[in-house]
């Protein structure tokens, strides 16, 4: 069993048990649950509802296991040729790690 939720601004698949690093959510801490409302699909041993464009009455729960996660760095490499210039960024996306029951 599987659902498709959408979770501040973006769309996971999700399944219970799985772990999940979603853009961080500040206002929550370790251990505290959230509910998800914003289901758009579920998938339950074959029988698949869609919403339209939600699923009414499902919700899918997780609870938050670190809220102080950061992601890959991401180099970003700028360059214009025969001038001499030349500049690298990095960046690293602050993440919560949940766990979806």
């Amino acid at each position: 069993m599987y659902a498709i939720v959408e979770m501040k601004g973006q769309q996971f698949r999700v399944e219970a048990g799985k772990k999940l690093f979603i853009n961080r959510m500040n206002e929550l801490e370790k251990g505290a649950t959230v509910e998800f409302e914003n289901v758009l699909l579920i998938d339950n041993e074959g029988k698949v509802k869609v919403g339209a464009p939600y699923v009414k009455g499902a919700k899918v729960v997780c609870e938050v296991l670190d809220n102080e996660c950061r992601g890959d760095k991401i180099l970003v490499f700028h360059k214009k040729r025969r001038k001499g210039f030349r500049k690298l960024n990095g960046h690293r996306q602050d993440l919560t790690n949940e766990r979806c029951r």
